[in-house]
Parts: structure tokens; sequence; C-alpha cells
């Protein structure tokens, strides 16, 4: 009597379970690898980060993601919240502040700017200060 819904809820199983995830895996990682392996950023051959989810920077040297969104995994901050910390980066590293503007402006989102309020990704614009200041974080890697 229960056979028949035994092999039902198998065959659900299987087919809802295994198959349908391994199709839709398979599909996106021939079709679109980057994002489906998470958007990670490679830095020097290794994954660095990703650009979905924030990454925390230990020390005054790099720029810090925002503390006060809801879930604090957002990758982005404000073009204006980036140049707050400016003064502090500049002051911790002896990077001139014109250098670091200057860094913050071309790694700023143009489609954001586009539409109102600029954002940068704080993984992206500190990667940029390790390659573009090796002799200030040459202990960085």
């Amino acid at each position: 009597m229960f056979r028949p819904v035994i092999g039902m809820a198998f065959v659900s199983l299987l087919l809802c379970g295994l198959f349908f995830p391994l199709l839709i895996t398979g599909i996106a990682q021939a079709l679109l690898p980057y994002q489906a392996n998470g958007e990670l950023v490679q830095f020097h051959g290794r994954a660095a980060g990703s650009d979905l989810i924030a990454q925390s920077f230990n020390g005054t040297m790099f720029f810090q993601p925002r503390n006060d969104s809801a879930s604090g995994v957002d990758p982005d901050i404000t073009v204006q919240d980036a140049y707050s910390q400016i003064p502090g980066i500049s002051a911790a590293t002896k990077i001139p502040a014109s250098a670091l503007q200057q860094l913050v402006d071309s790694k700023t989102d143009a489609v954001s700017r586009f539409f109102g309020v600029a954002y940068v990704n704080v993984l992206d614009l500190n990667l940029a200060l390790i390659q573009n200041f090796p002799s200030v974080y040459s202990g960085v890697q």
C-alpha cells in the first residue's frame, strides 16, 4: 500500500535533490564560472576575497567596510565614506592624501555614480593600495 508513495518520494528525492542541482551547477559552471564560484578576486595567484562580501582588513593602513549596514557584509562603501578614511590612512602610511583620493576616484563604480550615489568596493580599493604602493605594503601578501 505504501510502496507507490515511497517509490515516488525516492524518485522525487533523486530528481529534485540530486539531478536538478547537478544540472544547474554544471550549466552555471559552463556559462558563468566567475559568478558561480562566488566572484572570487585573485591577487598574486590566490583568492583574496569575494566581490560580493565585505572583507575585514586589520589596521589603519587600509580602507574599512562600513560597520553600520544591517548585515555587515556589504562589500561597498560610499565614496564619501572612503574620502573620510583618507586622512587616517595617509597618516598611517605617509601616502599623500591626493594620491589616495585619485585611487578612490579610479575605483569608483561608474554605474552607481550614474544613478546618484557613488560606491567603491573596499576589497578592490585595498588591493589597489597594495599594488600601487608596494614599498608601503611590502609585508602584505
